[in-house]
């Protein structure tokens, strides 16, 4: 049978195992091997990147934290990934798997807002791609912005959470047309909120923007407002 002839049972968490993964189970022990595939089915594809703390893969591994520890170590010591500790005990941590251990190309660094005027005009661009969205940014609006970015909220937090409220508005929409329009930028203020504390990896936020595109496209071509 061809390759393609070959089909996945379920995509959802699907990783590329290639000669990256054979490098790290030549040089890994078993218990740092295991930790390591648990981090690349967890990472951002197009990074390579998670967030999380030991709490997390303890319970992921069935491990004690002493175990987990040490394999985070042994990681760091053969150069399977890099990590950046949390700034309080209530954060998480940031974990980057090297690029000799990471099978996916990634995607170059966006530039990130650097002034209030900035990170405004990055969400009105967000908004201005919602069909469900009409808002005219009132004064209103612009504080909220302004309160996001002098708490310095990174704005994928504020994509995501636009993301989770436009597929919450569309599925309300389909089932209740005249439920009404997003008018307001808080209506996101719950859904940012979530965005930001949430653990799911970044492949749930891929997939998250094709699921508002189909449910957008549902829509518009129910309500008419198709080309």
């Amino acid at each position: 049978m061809s390759e393609q002839g070959f089909r996945l049972k379920h995509s959802t968490g699907w990783f590329a195992a290639g000669r990256e993964v054979s490098r790290a189970l030549q040089l890994l022990s078993d218990g740092a091997f295991k930790l390591y595939i648990h981090l690349c089915l967890t990472a951002d594809r197009s990074t390579g990147r998670l967030k999380g703390d030991h709490a997390d893969w303890v319970k992921a591994l069935g491990k004690s934290r002493r175990s987990v520890v040490a394999y985070l170590d042994e990681l760091r010591r053969q150069g399977v990934c890099k990590t950046c500790s949390a700034k309080n005990q209530h954060g998480q941590g940031q974990i980057e798997i090297c690029d000799a251990f990471w099978p996916y190309e990634r995607r170059p660094p966006q530039q990130k807002p650097q002034s209030l005027g900035e990170y405004t005009a990055h969400i009105r661009r967000l908004l201005a791609g919602r069909a469900c969205v009409k808002i005219s940014f009132s004064p209103a609006d612009e504080q909220i912005a302004a309160a996001l970015f002098d708490r310095k909220l990174p704005i994928d937090f504020v994509e995501h959470g636009i993301l989770l409220g436009c597929t919450r508005k569309y599925m309300t929409l389909l089932t209740t047309p005249n439920s009404g329009l997003i008018v307001s930028l808080s209506y996101f203020q719950g859904t940012i909120e979530e965005a930001a504390t949430s653990k799911v990896g970044g492949d749930y936020w891929q997939y998250l923007r094709t699921r508002v595109d189909h449910l957008e496209k549902e829509w518009t071509r129910l309500a008419g407002l198709s080309p």
